[in-house]
């Protein structure tokens, strides 16, 4: 299973060879609006994308300066498209990886699987706001038998329940309008 930075990195990686330098670049010209990333980090996500065989690394011609290119393998192309096909895992920070599919959607060759991905996105959403709400509920319930010194604490933990629904509604009016926007 590919985590976030592997797989956006292999997604950067389909338009072509790149460096360590160029994928730095790459993360601080839009990807680090969802996704930051230290030097040292992609480092290592790139180390063990090329121990996988996903990545094969060469020297530039410009080899004097000992720079690394990489290229991501025919194993990567497909790993990168089963992460984009897949649901988001349980226990991930949804919006991060919502954003790194997006940001990497057009980079899917068929329509089919980015409306695909799309719909997998929504239905992940969908079931995790889903979960939210019934555990609202039952804290609602659960709150009726509160001792008054406990509902400020309780009203402040509820309201960060309340702003990952909203976020939740939101991503899925979001994805609702990319789909629309893209039939």
């Amino acid at each position: 299973m590919l985590c976030g930075m592997q797989a956006v990195i292999l997604g950067l990686l389909l338009t072509g060879p790149l460096s360590l330098y160029d994928i730095r670049k790459h993360f601080s010209a839009g990807i680090a609006l969802f996704y930051s990333a230290s030097f040292g980090s992609i480092q290592r996500a790139l180390d063990s994308l090329v121990a996988e065989g996903a990545v094969e690394v060469s020297d530039a011609d410009d080899s004097r300066r000992h720079r690394k290119l990489y290229t991501v393998t025919d194993a990567g192309r497909l790993r990168w498209r089963n992460w984009m096909l897949e649901p988001i895992p349980d226990g991930t920070s949804a919006e991060t990886v919502v954003l790194a599919k997006v940001f990497l959607l057009g980079r899917l060759e068929a329509a089919t699987d980015r409306a695909a991905v799309l719909e997998t996105i929504r239905e992940s959403l969908a079931a995790t706001v889903g979960s939210l709400r019934a555990l609202g509920s039952e804290l609602a319930s659960a709150a009726q038998e509160l001792a008054p010194e406990h509902r400020t604490v309780y009203d402040y933990q509820r309201a960060t329940l309340d702003y990952g629904i909203r976020a939740h509604d939101l991503m899925i009016t979001w994805v609702d309008e990319l789909r629309a926007s893209r039939r």
